[in-house]
């Protein structure tokens, strides 16, 4: 059995949205050693969107549910990780036709997002509305990508509300470089916080081969 932790390393100075500084989570020591406290203990200021995480349909949709009603069960289970790598700006249609799609399938894209560990790229491989249109025909229960965000510089956002106002899961901030394709088991744990549009997520695939 093999264990791929696929979560991003939460800090100060880690990949962020657009590297904007307003996203940086923020690290505050309240109760230190130094100071004869006997202890230590750290406040963080965290965007819900930081590193890995898992949007809910609140996130673009007004009326959508929040976060905490996404159950463990759905993010508990099998998966199947493809590899996009040869895939140089955006994934459509015809690029994931290409492969053994089922429904209730839960999905994730390798691409080369995994392998860009510190600044944020602009031009970073997403989903792209055909392909997003393919994956609800197919009637997949979620899809995870190795990106911040599943799409980019799409002003209706459909990608997002094409997938999320159907309920399908969506996992962002995946490191999947190491992974190869196959089949795996995923532990996806969102943060247990109420009434939010999205959670930090810790991911881990395990290899039961």
């Amino acid at each position: 059995m093999k264990i791929y932790d696929v979560s991003m390393e939460i800090h100060p100075l880690m990949q962020v949205w657009k590297d904007r500084d307003e996203r940086r989570p923020e690290f505050q020591v309240t109760r230190d050693y130094e100071n004869g406290q006997g202890g230590r203990e750290t406040r963080v200021s965290l965007d819900m969107h930081t590193g890995t995480h898992v949007d809910a349909p609140l996130h673009f949709i007004e009326d959508g549910l929040t976060i905490d009603h996404t159950s463990i069960e759905r993010l508990v289970r099998n998966v199947k990780v493809l590899d996009l790598t040869s895939v140089k700006d955006r994934i459509t249609r015809e690029d994931l036709q290409h492969y053994d799609i089922e429904s209730q399938d839960f999905v994730l894209f390798k691409t080369r997002n995994s392998y860009c560990d510190t600044t944020f790229d602009l031009n970073f491989v997403f989903l792209e509305r055909t392909g997003a249109e393919y994956l609800v025909e197919q009637q997949i229960a979620g899809v995870g990508t190795d990106a911040l965000g599943i799409e980019r510089s799409q002003p209706q956002h459909e990608t997002h509300i094409s997938l999320l106002k159907r309920d399908i899961i969506i996992i962002e901030g995946l490191r999947l470089k190491d992974v190869p394709a196959g089949e795996y088991f995923m532990l996806a744990a969102p943060l247990r916080i109420v009434s939010v549009e999205a959670a930090p997520a810790r991911v881990v695939l395990i290899d039961l081969t």
